[in-house]
């Protein structure tokens, strides 16, 4: 199995405590940056466009 490729967002900066890192696969892995070793929620590309499409309204 390939590793994923963690990225954050442009809006995350390294000094900010908060913030959600992404990987895109088959589907989209979403983790908590300061727990990566913890869980992560995995959704599908369809999914993942109806959740930022919301949220950038």
């Amino acid at each position: 199995m390939t590793a994923l490729k963690w990225f954050r967002s442009s809006y995350s900066s390294n000094e900010g405590p908060d913030c959600v890192e992404v990987a895109v696969a088959a589907t989209i892995h979403v983790r908590d940056s300061k727990r990566p070793e913890g869980g992560q929620l995995s959704v599908s590309n369809e999914v993942w466009s109806t959740f930022t499409g919301f949220a950038a309204e």
